[in-house]
């Protein structure tokens, strides 16, 4: 082949790849360099950029428009939660996922660990509202564990029941801080 029908073929290439992609990146959002490294300025500029929340959305949501987002500080079940198990290291705490997974801990003995897993189902505080799994890891001394699940026992009711009780204490406590007594309007009398 000579170097036109070289070229030829190149450019054809090029020209298909790139019409493909639609004038736009293929994956959106992918370009690193558009994005501060500090998560204060990205979250600085996705509010600028409309990418924020905002309180229309929440009224939008009943018209059907829009999702809603809620924040971890303010879900009683998901703060009493990590409250509960603060003493072991976590693994994995993702809210949007409804999922906390801790790491293995040991308090005394260095060849029994427990892991703790919680989903959450729902927001509401129900004693079906999560399930907790707890395993079981015990090591020999030739470095051989066995894993074990436990989704029923003491252990595990024990948590969901301080779980709970937390999470009420906490919704609670939210009521009356966000407590005001209805004091009426004044009607201007000089009218």
């Amino acid at each position: 082949m000579n170097f036109f029908n070289k070229s030829l073929i190149f450019i054809g290439i090029l020209t298909f790849l790139s019409s493909c992609a639609d004038g736009k990146r293929l994956i959106p959002g992918a370009d690193a360099r558009k994005y501060p490294p500090d998560p204060e300025l990205r979250v600085k500029k996705n509010i600028e950029e409309g990418r924020g929340f905002r309180l229309t959305d929440s009224f939008k949501k009943n018209m059907g428009g829009g999702g809603s987002f809620d924040f971890a500080s303010s879900n009683e079940l998901w703060r009493a939660s990590l409250d509960t198990i603060d003493f072991m290291p976590l693994s994995s705490a993702n809210y949007s996922g409804g999922i906390i997974i801790t790491d293995w801990y040991s308090e005394n003995n260095p060849n029994e660990y427990i892991k703790i897993t919680i989903r959450f189902l729902t927001n509401e505080i129900r004693s079906d509202a999560m399930t907790i799994k707890l395993f079981y890891k015990k090591c020999s001394n030739d470095l051989k564990c066995i894993i074990t699940e436990k989704s029923e026992g003491n252990i595990v009711k024990e948590l969901k029941k301080k779980i709970l009780k937390t999470a009420s204490l906490y919704k609670e406590q939210n009521k009356d801080k966000n407590f005001r007594e209805y004091k009426g309007f004044e009607v201007d009398s000089k009218n």
